[in-house]
């Protein structure tokens, strides 16, 4: 038997246990004198042992502490159709108050919230035992469903028209440590209370009615998806392995050391990829599954070093019908989570379109600021660091941020908080010009001195620009120059409220250049961008193994080293691989996005801290010397 399994005792074993305690060592009823009378299932004592070291049973044994109380109904599922039904209810103590010589308390479970009140006269064990009650007491509570007086309806509840007079009332288990935060009001001071808190108490924190949504939301995502896609097309889930071997992915590998092959490592996957393209060689027409991921890498808002993806790939399928099926996909998600409904077809732009006009491949066109490259209006400029980028083979573009002439003083342009957002992203400074109301233009001397009336009025039309409007320059490296403006153009949207937060922007994001330093070489690879963050993204895959070992090659693997990491997978693309693809969503991401969640650690159930650490079993943490000499590892 495990440890675990001998330390948290199996039901048949407890029972015996309990059974040889003495009674002044077990928990008294709530009320002696007259017992809640609930129909329960409960431990039975086993049969006296037989064997000489069996403990004396102890004549007349209390009742056991363990009850398992069958409910009849659900709190936020009673309604006024239910007056006058008797019912049981179980759940968790929200709120407890006094209000004229009456008890009431408002109970929780999964469904919701109802409001029981007591009857001192009829039942005064009811009303005792509800009186004693504390926040988050775990409760059976037996009563008739009846409305409540018109003045206090709560219009607010979706119980609100109705109460339950307790008749009997059980505490199934008390609170016997102090709370950390109190559930009912957590939702008002959620801004107020730490992270750090919530995570360490993190059981406490899910019961919140916003966290138990979320997860719920999660659920429901899931659910539809694998519904989608295996009732209407088809697609076999498969699983496919957590232990493999390491692979250049782009993050570093959480490995695991093999006690059976001492001195080797399992790698936890960073993705299917492999896994799944070697299922379509394996004739699987179409797979999915909802992956668990690995990779350890520096956290954010919305990453984590283990994560959830819907993966799938599919055999004989052209990119517009790739397209299509995901297309579909996620207009039912929308549609049916949010009431949405997306665009058909999606919008489309191609990589080398979304760098020129927003910076960024994952633009968010919710609002419409677009950069432009003016790079020939000052290709004989004078301006001395305008002449030296571009005589370097660098590039100048522009934002035009409109009426942001008197938004933003001179002041803040140079050293306030949109320069440190120029800062930030690598840019050195922020050259930037206002247009003035009589059309003219007000900045750095040097710079407006370096144009005559003609570029002014070539610069101002491509621009778009008009009195009142502030424009901001980024110079330099293209790379460089996108990374500055499209962090400017996201930080102006937030700051002029420029964003309508009741749009849906998706759009596909296609014709990525296959090698970061070649523009020219294009890969048939797609991403999905919702709100300007990456949902999914996918490709049409390499299925000969000529073609792969060149790129493999290309990008710096020799021969050997392929051999030696993806031997398999060349071999199988060698053994008559169909042409295939295939897309992968961030699931964590994508349910964020639906709840309207600002970090994907209040989407997931037991997330890990920007640390990577999990406050609520303080893992990682250290293991017995003898596990590690088990593995011939030893730490320093």
């Amino acid at each position: 038997m495990s440890l675990l399994r001998r330390t948290f005792f199996p039901l048949p074993l407890l029972s015996h246990t309990l059974y040889s305690l003495k009674p002044s060592l077990l928990p008294k009823p709530l009320n002696p004198k007259k017992p809640a009378s609930f129909p329960s299932a409960s431990f039975s004592a086993s049969p006296t042992p037989t064997t000489p070291q069996t403990l004396t049973p102890i004549p007349n044994p209390p009742s056991p502490p363990l009850l398992w109380v069958p409910r009849t109904a659900l709190c936020g599922e009673l309604s006024a159709d239910d007056v006058g039904k008797r019912v049981t209810l179980c759940g968790w103590v929200a709120l407890h108050r006094v209000h004229g010589g009456l008890t009431f308390l408002n109970l929780r479970d999964h469904s919701g919230t109802v409001q029981v009140t007591t009857l001192p006269d009829a039942f005064p064990d009811a009303h005792n035992a509800v009186n004693d009650l504390r926040l988050e007491y775990v409760v059976a509570v037996e009563g008739r469903v009846r409305s409540r007086p018109a003045d206090s309806v709560n219009q607010k509840m979706k119980t609100g028209e109705i109460e339950i007079a307790a008749e009997n009332v059980q505490v199934l288990n008390a609170v016997r440590a102090k709370l950390p935060f109190l559930v009912t009001t957590a939702e008002d001071a959620k801004d107020l209370m730490k992270e750090e808190i919530r995570l360490r108490y993190r059981c406490l924190d899910l019961r919140r009615p916003q966290m138990q949504s979320n997860i719920m939301l999660r659920h429901k995502v899931v659910k539809l998806m694998r519904r989608y896609l295996e009732d209407v097309h088809d697609f076999v889930e498969i699983e496919t392995p957590i232990l493999s071997r390491s692979t250049p992915e782009g993050a570093r590998d959480y490995l695991v050391p093999s006690r059976v092959q001492p001195g080797t490592f399992y790698a936890l996957p960073q993705s299917p990829q492999l896994f799944k393209q070697m299922l379509m060689v394996s004739g699987f027409d179409k797979y999915y599954q909802i992956a668990r991921c690995f990779r350890d890498e520096d956290l954010r808002a919305d990453r984590q070093p283990e994560f959830t993806q819907l993966d799938m790939e599919l055999a004989f399928t052209p990119l517009e019908d790739m397209l299509k099926l995901n297309e579909d996909l996620i207009r039912k998600v929308f549609l049916e989570i949010k009431g949405v409904d997306l665009p058909n077809p999606f919008p489309r732009l191609t990589y080398a379109e979304a760098m020129s006009r927003y910076g960024s491949d994952r633009p968010d066109i919710r609002f419409d600021l677009e950069l432009k490259d003016v790079s020939d209006i000052f290709s004989d400029s004078k301006f001395r660091v305008f002449a030296d980028t571009l005589g370097s083979g660098g590039i100048i573009k522009v934002l035009c941020v409109p009426s942001g002439a008197k938004r933003y003083s001179n002041t803040a342009l140079k050293k306030g908080d949109i320069c440190n957002q120029a800062i930030k992203s690598g840019a050195k400074g922020l050259p930037f010009l206002k247009v003035l109301d009589d059309g003219g233009i007000e900045g750095i001397p040097a710079l407006t001195s370096s144009l005559d009336q003609t570029k002014i009025e070539q610069f101002l039309s491509r621009c778009s620009a008009r009195p009142g409007d502030l424009i901001l320059f980024a110079v330099g490296h293209q790379t460089s120059v996108n990374k500055t403006l499209d962090r400017l153009r996201v930080f102006v949207a937030h700051e002029l409220d420029l964003i309508d937060d009741s749009r849906h922007s998706i759009l596909w994001v296609t014709d990525f250049p296959m090698f970061e330093w070649n523009d020219l070489e294009q890969s048939i690879a797609y991403d999905m961008v919702y709100n300007g963050v990456e949902i999914g993204g996918g490709s049409l895959r390499i299925y000969k193994r000529e073609v792969q070992q060149k790129v493999l090659e290309i990008v710096g693997i020799s021969p050997e080293e392929a051999e030696a990491k993806f031997g398999y997978l060349l071999e199988a693309l060698d053994m008559g691989a169909p042409p295939h693809g295939g897309i992968a969503y961030g699931l964590d991401r994508l349910v964020m996005l639906l709840a309207g969640a600002s970090s994907i650690r209040d989407v997931i159930a037991f997330p890990k801290t920007t640390t990577a650490q999990c406050a609520l079993t303080r893992s990682p943490s250290e293991v017995d010397p003898q596990q590690l000499q088990d593995l011939s590892l030893q730490t320093r």
